[in-house]
């Protein structure tokens, strides 16, 4: 499967963002958009959105369709995605991705896999502070990462929400 960058054509030539787009419609409604992007296989083309809830509680199936609704509604009439494409909008999933200060807060002592220029990782999040997150790995050792500098993934789920 092949991953598109965010940036989509529209049939007048003119390049938009598409996590711009789905924020500017589902920042509104109480969403933070985690992930947008377009991913094709074959001559299959999905448009992938994972968002998340601003008040932090699960995301629902009421939420999805609610989210999916209106996001379809604007790429409708925006228009920007040449070819036929099915949209789809998703929580974040077990495999969860951490991008800011506040996710690495919200799941503070859970193993996340890193994977950073140092090298790849799972390790247990230890402490978030100035931009900065301390993971502690299963030797005891702690490594310690700028935020923007590395992507991670939850590696186990809380056994109560976050």
């Amino acid at each position: 499967m092949e991953t598109h960058p965010l940036f989509i054509g529209s049939g007048k030539g003119v390049r938009v963002e598409l996590d711009k787009i789905a924020a500017g419609v589902l920042s509104p409604l109480g969403y933070d958009v985690l992930e947008a992007s377009i991913k094709s296989s074959g001559r299959q083309r999905r448009v992938l959105v994972r968002i998340e809830r601003k008040d932090e509680t699960p995301v629902t199936v009421a939420d999805l369709q609610r989210a999916s609704h209106a996001l379809g509604h604007e790429l409708e009439r925006l228009d920007p995605i040449e070819d036929r494409y099915l949209l789809e909008v998703e929580s974040p999933g077990a495999e969860r991705p951490l991008f800011t200060a506040r996710h690495f807060e919200r799941f503070m002592g859970l193993k996340v896999k890193v994977r950073s220029p140092e090298g790849n990782f799972t390790g247990r999040v230890q402490m978030v502070r100035e931009g900065e997150v301390d993971f502690l790995l299963e030797n005891d050792e702690t490594r310690i990462l700028r935020l923007g500098t590395f992507k991670a993934n939850l590696a186990e789920w809380p056994e109560t929400p976050r």
